[in-house]
């Protein structure tokens, strides 16, 4: 049926119609409840009408929706109003990949870029068992910011056969003819052409076809008549790009053709492993097609093992990590060498090399055990533990002796200041500084250059006692130059995120930036000859890549994987000391009337921010590449339903009523605070000053907020300010911080040298000691009549559990509320993160962090 503008499907009102084709009509609508224009597909009444097909159809839009992959058209809702089914979708504003090729090709560069993206939303898909079975062109979608979206993902399956059809026949979609077998012409497999039973092998050989169009203009398979066109399917290959354009990659022919294989069994075995041949080309993309060529170059032997190369692919990203370096070194083009040095299950938390570059030390937490330092050497896949637990090993002198942090402080996920060490290999250590964050020694090993936590800022110290700079967010990764004469570091604007610029100053206080904005960085040092700092950046998401900059700020790209690089150290002879990670953050939540935890991630870096007062909404930031640039800000009910996109930023609070969320907007500098609805309503802007914005809460009243920052110059405080606007009013004194309000929204908990005061929120009256809470415990929330507080703390029946206590704060009764049990999986990674909990300790949100790290010696860099 044909909708007439102003008309109503639900809570969707009909704002026009979009387009036509076999699925039904397409209509743009708006959603009155969510505020925000939605697609919505009619279904045609033959499919309407039929029970079977559409439950079919419902239970694919489901498990499409479960997916939420950012490469697939999201699916919103799916529901039937009289005799209308209709399913909505998200809007998309740009334009078909039919619409961008045209008659052309398009540059290698972005061939490979959108090949990649269609591939990882294929492979999601095939992980789901859902097969497209109509890839092409039209059905691939990129938007206006360049994301790519396949369109009718797993939907056109839906389209039920007639009677007495094989499944082969099922549907007719625009650009087919009546009566043909499933697919489109020019992009169907020979096995959809022969009317066979179908895998997701098909979609890789429609897949081929798609990237073969993209990189020469031309389609592979085209005669003058369908029955032309399914028979060269068949029985012939399409022309080889020398024969088109000889300056394409013979690399890039070998998997196109790969893909058209006749038979399914010689073609790429899964999407996954297309996906990984693809993305170690995608970094090539930024070079010229000349040096692309060059990966056709067989590359010479390395000398790792047969076996050694077997366990590597075997492992969590070990072989994507060999087989993805990138393709753009300087000609003559050869391989970098791999020495892998680690073979445990776990995470790597810091890594340097002793000065004969053959000996390597690393800490790490394998297998749900403690972090502790290992020592290994080039020649031995051994791990010997050395005597330093909880400690990481930061730098080693020029004479062999180690400068260790021990006994990391957690003020956030990525700073945690600890106290500053130095041993002798295997001797005791004895303590230097307290509060360190990260050291590295001078050149003739006498002093050190610290990043020191003082005054709840991060001071750059060059050396001890020399502050040459201090920041409100945090410094990583100081290295002193091999002259002695200037330290090369990370500077993280905000406190608690590890986006970041590289860095260079010298002792008398002058700094420059050498390096373009990182969404992550994590390890730098100076390159052997002393005129470029390498680091690990990542432009987008958390894939770092490792990067190099001159002194002068001009920067290119040494080496990029799929996953994710983090530099130790380089040697003086260009040994490059590297760990490789695949990882993701995520979320797990226990709702009222569950037996058992329901994953509630989103995308691939899922923080959960806030639970709602009644247990039933969460508020989540997405902060790898699905979350995109600026990150996003998302809710999602604890029933698992889809998330719900709010924004850009970084989600901080969510109002009493649920209606209302503070987010962090990171691009301003100083960062500044957004108010975004939830639900019908226009975000705005809730700070514009000079003051830095680093989180934030709302207060019971619903009418105020309160916020943690800092004036230009100053430690950070705690600030209370009107959601109406008005000036900011300084709650603590500078240096003290704290975010917790009472109930009644009177008094806010703030730590004042390790102990926790009550603050009066209108500055009135002095502080007060909240009693029975020890400062070093976990301090959760307050029950609802403030009578008592829910502190966390690690449990006594080990394995990383977290024990939930109710303390009485009149008479310091202690009642044991529940046990947060880590996900297995996450053990390794530190277990459970932040916890969010209701008032009664019946619903509760763990974070939680998956990462597989292997330590690496990489020789040929340059």
């Amino acid at each position: 049926m044909a909708l007439s503008t102003g008309s109503r499907l639900g809570t969707y009102e009909i704002l026009g119609k979009l387009g036509a084709g076999g699925m039904g009509e397409v209509y743009r609508a708006r959603d009155a409840k969510l505020n925000r224009d939605v697609a919505i597909k009619v279904l045609p009444d033959a499919l309407a009408q039929d029970p079977a097909a559409l439950a079919r159809f419902e239970r694919e839009a489901q498990a499409v929706a479960a997916l939420s992959h950012p490469n697939i058209l999201a699916i919103h809702d799916f529901a039937t109003e009289g005799r209308t089914v209709y399913a909505v979708t998200e809007l998309l504003e740009g334009e078909t990949l039919r619409a961008r090729i045209g008659e052309q090709a398009l540059p290698v560069r972005k061939a490979i870029d959108f090949g990649v993206h269609i591939v990882r939303g294929i492979a999601a898909a095939h992980e789901r068992g859902i097969i497209h079975r109509d890839l092409k062109p039209e059905n691939i979608f990129i938007t206006r910011d360049g994301v790519v979206k396949i369109l009718d993902f797993g939907l056109a399956r839906a389209a039920g056969p007639s009677p007495g059809a094989p499944e082969a026949t099922e549907t007719r979609i625009a650009d087919t003819t009546p009566g043909m077998v499933m697919g489109t012409v020019g992009y169907m497999s020979p096995e959809q052409v022969r009317a066979q039973p179908l895998d997701h092998r098909t979609d890789i050989f429609s897949f081929g076809a798609i990237l073969y169009e993209m990189l020469t203009g031309r389609r592979a398979f085209r005669g003058d008549s369908h029955v032309e066109t399914m028979n060269a399917i068949l029985k012939d290959d399409p022309p080889e790009f020398a024969e088109i354009n000889p300056n394409l990659p013979g690399s890039l022919d070998r998997i196109v053709r790969r893909c058209l294989e006749k038979q399914p069994a010689d073609r790429f075995h899964s999407a996954h492993d297309l996906a990984i041949s693809l993305e170690a080309l995608s970094g090539a993309s930024h070079s010229s097609t000349a040096a692309m060529a060059a990966a056709a170059i067989p590359a010479p032997r390395r000398r790792i093992p047969l076996a050694a190369v077997a366990v590597a692919l075997l492992a969590v990203g070990a072989g994507a990590f060999i087989a993805g370096r990138m393709l753009s070194a300087p000609a003559p083009w050869a391989a970098p060498d791999f020495h892998r040095l680690t073979y445990r299950r776990g995470l790597i938390w810091s890594a340097q090399m002793m000065p004969d570059a053959a000996t390597l030390l690393y800490s790490a937490v394998w297998d749900g055990g403690p972090r502790r330092i290992y020592s290994t050497r080039v020649d031995s896949p051994d791990s010997a533990p050395l005597p330093y637990d909880s400690a990481d090993v930061v730098s080693i002198s020029s004479k062999g002796e180690l400068a260790l942090v021990a006994n990391r402080q957690f003020l956030n996920a990525y700073a945690q200041p600890g106290t500053l060490q130095r041993a002798t290999l295997g001797g005791a250590s004895r303590d230097i500084l307290e509060n360190v964050q990260d050291a590295d020694w001078m050149p003739d090993g006498s002093n050190l250059a610290v990043t020191h936590y003082v005054g709840n800022k991060f001071k750059l110290e060059f050396p001890i006692g020399n502050v040459v700079y201090e920041t409100s967010g945090w410094i990583t990764d100081p290295r002193v130059s091999r002259d002695g004469k200037s330290v090369a570091f990370l500077d993280h604007p905000v406190l608690g995120d590890d986006r970041g610029t590289a860095a260079i100053i010298d002792a008398s206080g002058t700094k420059r930036t050498i390096s373009g904005d990182c969404e992550s960085t994590q390890g730098l040092a100076w390159s052997p000859k002393g005129d470029e700092v390498w680091f690990t950046c990542s432009q987008k998401g958390l894939s770092r890549s490792l990067d190099a900059s001159t002194l002068d700020g001009t920067q290119r790209t040494l080496l990029r994987v799929p996953g994710s690089l983090r530099l130790g150290g380089v040697a003086a002879d260009g040994a490059v000391l590297l760990w490789h990670e695949i990882g993701r953050r995520g979320a797990s939540a226990l709702a009222t009337g569950d037996t058992r935890e329901r994953d509630l991630s989103w995308l691939d870096w899922t923080q959960p921010a806030a639970l709602s007062e009644d247990g039933t909404m969460l508020l989540l930031t997405e902060e790898g590449e699905g979350g995109g640039p600026g990150y996003g800000v998302y809710v999602r009910k604890l029933d698992g339903s889809p998330a719900v996109r709010l924004g850009m930023g970084s989600a901080l609070a969510l109002s009493g009523d649920g209606k209302w969320v503070i987010a962090q907007k990171l691009n301003p500098s100083p960062a500044q605070l957004i108010l975004l609805p939830t639900g019908a309503g226009e975000g705005r802007a809730l700070t514009n000053d000079a003051l830095t914005h680093d989180n934030a809460r709302f207060l019971p009243d619903g009418k105020r907020f309160i916020f943690v920052g800092a004036e230009p110059g100053k430690a950070s405080r705690t600030w209370v300010q009107s959601l109406d606007g008005g000036a900011a009013i300084a709650v603590t004194p500078e240096g003290v911080t704290g975010l917790l309000a009472t109930p009644d929204g009177t008094r806010v908990v703030a730590r004042d040298e390790g102990v926790r005061k009550l603050y009066p929120i209108d500055g009135k009256g002095e502080p007060e000691v909240l009693r029975f809470v020890d400062g070093a415990e976990g301090l959760v929330r307050f029950t609802a009549d403030g009578r008592a507080a829910l502190i966390r703390r690690a449990s006594a029946a080990g394995g990383r559990a977290v024990d939930v206590v109710r303390v009485d704060l009149t008479t310091g009764a202690r009642t044991p509320v529940r046990t947060v049990l880590p996900l297995p999986e996450s053990v390794s990674s530190g277990g459970v993160g932040q916890l969010l909990m209701t008032s009664d300790g019946g619903v509760y949100v763990q974070g939680y962090g998956v990462t597989q790290s292997d330590l690496f010696l990489v020789r040929g860099l340059r």
